[in-house]
């Protein structure tokens, strides 16, 4: 998923500060000229398309929960804080073999 999430960023041009992929979710901070909502909306289509290309889900509905947090950064203090959280505040790394 994280690079899938980078290929979105890149394809649209938009900055991605930190990730963090974990077993049920995802943690991203993004720098878009798009409202929030379009960016987790583009998100999940584009990593349910390559889950579903890669047979790893193979239902009709999506993966995904309504919604998730989507919050407006509006300073570099914030953006530090958000990025920090994201790459150290969810606990323990994934085993490379996960």
């Amino acid at each position: 998923m994280e690079a899938v999430i980078r290929d979105v960023c890149a394809h649209r041009g938009w900055r991605l500060h930190a990730i963090n992929v974990r077993t049920n979710h995802v943690h991203a901070v993004v720098a878009a000229a798009r409202a929030p909502e379009t960016v987790m909306k583009d998100f999940k289509a584009y990593t349910t398309r390559s889950l579903r290309k890669a047979d790893l889900w193979d239902f009709d509905h999506s993966p995904w929960v309504d919604g998730g947090s989507k919050r407006y950064l509006w300073n570099e203090v914030s953006v530090v804080n958000a990025c920090e959280y994201v790459v150290n505040g969810q606990g323990a790394d994934l085993p490379d073999s996960f």
